[in-house]
């Protein structure tokens, strides 16, 4: 058996044959070039598993495993985590492109800060034909020392597309990793956030791709996101929405409990969670719990 490298990329596809090609030429393609590629295909039923098969027989970094069936976006992104061997691991996406550098400037990050869990980079969003139509600010407070501000801040300030940064493994391991009740990503990215501050490198490496089938992905309710996730979160009786929007407040009051924080650093993060389901509560807020926002990071799909 070879040696392990030192990251692994996961990337969990379902019927992404329109743009696979051009995001694995651009992994394949980084400047850092000492990780595995484990692709997992969600038993597509487009050309997805020829693609994958051509570009395995090339590259010896790839492994590729297609599903039997279709087990849902949560657990396909589980799976590439739990089959890779890296100390550091990236999820990536079978429609987004990655500039040369990205992992290399995120992973030297990680070497010289060795308190930083995540780092990722600049972003912009992308059309269907990889032209920049709009630079994405970063607005969340990710890099605070403390861990009830970076908890604020990921609480209350929308944007950051933090799940498709590169995460120090060990850390990941301390999560039940990726759940599927509504915004499940947002409460898994808050929780790697308390225990250690992100990097973001000053540079515009990540583009996301916005696209008519990310759109139809994205689900246009609750039952419906969830469901993408994770097929039995169809069943009204067993997951009704009350109950997916109680798992979504319960995750990120587990991830409290569950990270290494002082007893003043876990009360200011229970008391910013009170104050964040107030504000929420309120008669004609514009910011409801059950809200379908448009996150980065709620995109991601199977």
């Amino acid at each position: 058996m070879k040696a392990a490298p030192r990251l692994t990329v996961g990337l969990p596809v379902y019927n992404g044959e329109e743009y696979l090609a051009q995001s694995l030429d651009a992994l394949l393609g980084q400047s850092y070039t000492e990780f595995e590629l484990i692709i997992s295909d969600n038993a597509s039923e487009d050309s997805t598993q020829e693609i994958c098969r051509d570009y395995a027989a090339r590259d010896e970094r790839i492994s590729y495993v297609r599903q039997p069936v279709n087990i849902g976006a949560g657990p396909n992104h589980n799976f590439v985590f739990t089959e890779g061997r890296g100390e550091l691991h990236k999820w990536a996406s079978h429609d987004d492109l990655y500039g040369r550098d990205l992992l290399l400037k995120c992973v030297e990050a990680l070497d010289e800060n060795p308190d930083v869990v995540l780092a990722h980079a600049w972003q912009a969003i992308i059309d269907p034909a990889g032209r920049i139509v709009l630079p994405v600010e970063y607005p969340l407070a990710t890099d605070d020392p403390r861990p009830s501000e970076r908890f604020r801040s990921m609480l209350f300030a929308v944007g950051g597309d933090d799940f498709y940064g590169v995460i120090r493994s060990d850390v990941i391991r301390r999560t039940p990793l990726h759940d599927s009740y509504h915004h499940a990503d947002r409460t898994f990215v808050t929780e790697i956030g308390l225990h250690g501050p992100f990097y973001q490198v000053p540079e515009q490496l990540f583009f996301r791709r916005d696209h008519p089938g990310r759109a139809e992905r994205a689900r246009p309710n609750i039952r419906a996101r969830s469901a993408n996730m994770d097929p039995r979160r169809a069943n009204r009786l067993r997951n009704p929405v009350p109950r997916l929007l109680v798992e979504y407040v319960w995750g990120f009051v587990s991830a409290i409990r569950r990270a290494p924080l002082s007893s003043a650093e876990r009360r200011k993060c229970y008391q910013y969670l009170a104050l964040w389901m107030a504000s929420r509560m309120v008669p004609g807020s514009s910011r409801r719990i059950e809200d379908t926002v448009l996150e980065p990071e709620a995109g991601v799909t199977r």
